[in-house]
């Protein structure tokens, strides 16, 4: 099972827009992503955050398991939820609904956003466009080696005994081999983990850090041909790379389409600094509103 917690709006009354919200590498529910919502319900579009399979308060063995393509099934399900169950009837509403994704969900909800008919608005924040060049080029050479190595042994692993790995999701590549090897990341999730995230847990099955090498949504691109998409990009990004971000904006197909480049900032800065969320937070609100509130007033 799939769990997620609604959000909605303190002032009027629903049926209101939604945005279906999943979170990046190993995120949980209550990670980050409430912070960003409350922005969004300030301009009238309630907020289903949900936990992929395998994490936070979903269901799914092993634990820590990410498989981008089972994540992209779960943010249909998600809406799914909003378009069929009566539980949301005249809360919100099916015929406007939006996906957000930051990090590895930003290029999720590319797919998404792509593949689903009922999807009115998309919001892709800091993505990872192709897996395999992000990782390679993290590592870089050595490093690049050493992952593969481990991941070439943990697979032969795991077929003789049926158990599976696991690897940190990041720290200092020079002592461990990290799925992400920016030392940086640590503390920040450390801190969320710490104050309003206790579900997070910084590691994933290694299997989760070879999928990622299958990961490329730019063949999803050409197909966003009416749907109003925003990519929000981190100035100078080398945890998603920006060089892959700013030509993948350039393929998606629709004219209903805004790229913003967030000056001086990173990709972890939209995580720890508030100033820099609120930033990011404002310009999908607003993309929001533009899409899903204002032509309904």
């Amino acid at each position: 099972m799939i769990r997620a917690d609604l959000y909605t709006p303190d002032e009027g009354e629903g049926p209101w827009p939604v945005v279906v919200m999943g979170g990046g590498w190993c995120y949980v529910k209550e990670l980050i992503m409430p912070e960003y919502a409350q922005y969004f319900l300030r301009e009238g579009v309630a907020a289903l955050i949900f936990d992929y399979r395998h994490l936070g308060a979903s269901d799914g063995e092993p634990r820590q398991h990410l498989d981008p393509w089972k994540q992209i099934a779960d943010y249909r399900s998600a809406v799914d939820a909003v378009s069929y169950l009566d539980t949301y009837e005249g809360v919100l509403d099916p015929e406007r609904i939006a996906v957000w994704g930051i990090s590895y969900s930003g290029g999720h909800v590319l797919a998404v956003g792509a593949l689903d008919w009922r999807v009115k608005c998309i919001i892709s924040q800091i993505p990872v466009i192709e897996g395999w060049y992000n990782s390679m080029r993290a590592h870089g050479s050595v490093g690049f080696r050493e992952l593969t190595a481990l991941i070439h042994e943990e697979r032969r692993n795991r077929y003789l005994t049926g158990k599976h790995g696991t690897i940190p999701h990041s720290g200092d590549p020079k002592t461990e081999v990290v799925t992400w090897p920016h030392p940086e990341t640590k503390p920040v999730f450390m801190k969320i983990k710490e104050t309003t995230a206790p579900r997070h847990e910084h590691y994933s099955t290694i299997a989760s850090t070879e999928l990622v090498w299958s990961y490329d949504v730019r063949p999803f691109l050409p197909r966003i041909l009416d749907t109003p998409t925003l990519m929000i990009v981190a100035e100078g990004d080398d945890l998603t790379m920006w060089e892959r971000e700013i030509p993948a904006f350039g393929e998606i197909a629709t004219a209903k389409k805004k790229l913003f480049v967030q000056q001086k900032s990173t990709h972890m800065s939209m995580y720890s600094n508030m100033s820099h969320l609120e930033v990011a937070a404002r310009e999908a609100a607003a993309w929001l509103r533009q899409w899903l509130v204002d032509p309904y007033q």
